[in-house]
């Protein structure tokens, strides 16, 4: 019965957690981000406080791995068109500047949005994608730039 009542804890986690927060967020490369940001890195524990205090600790680390794990295949599982289209969306708010070495680290660092457990070849698939989708939009964006 317990695993029961876990499971159902869970599955209500996941719908708050992406009904209210994941919702607001446009691009799925977003919506990874914003999970991977919850995660703490050496220990590998996703920290929100507001799940937190309204449900328990491991049915929220369970929900957002879940999360994390599902929004990383939906990715991947994206025809490269698509992709594109989601990498353009989620640089969008910095509009026509040059993108910071934060935002430039976001795809440098593929293992911190990969999740725990991922095989290399994934995280390579992801990371190869993302470099060449770049590639494509900082040529046109070069391209765009006066020169002086």
């Amino acid at each position: 019965m317990e695993s029961l009542e876990r499971f159902q804890q869970t599955r209500r986690v996941t719908e708050d957690f992406t009904s209210r927060t994941l919702a607001a967020i446009p691009s799925d490369l977003g919506k990874l981000s914003y999970v991977c940001s919850l995660r703490d890195l050496k220990t590998g524990r996703y920290l929100h406080e507001g799940l937190t205090f309204i449900y328990s600790g491991s049915s929220v680390q369970e929900a957002l791995s879940q999360c994390h794990e599902e929004l990383f295949a939906r990715i991947l599982e994206t025809p490269l068109e698509d992709q594109e289209a989601d990498w353009r969306l989620w640089f969008a708010p910095a509009g026509e500047q040059d993108w910071t070495p934060e935002e430039r680290g976001r795809i440098d660092s593929p293992r911190s949005l990969a999740p725990a457990g991922v095989p290399d070849y994934l995280t390579d698939l992801f990371r190869s994608n993302a470099e060449a989708l770049l590639a494509v939009i900082s040529s046109e964006h070069a391209i765009s730039e006066p020169t002086a």
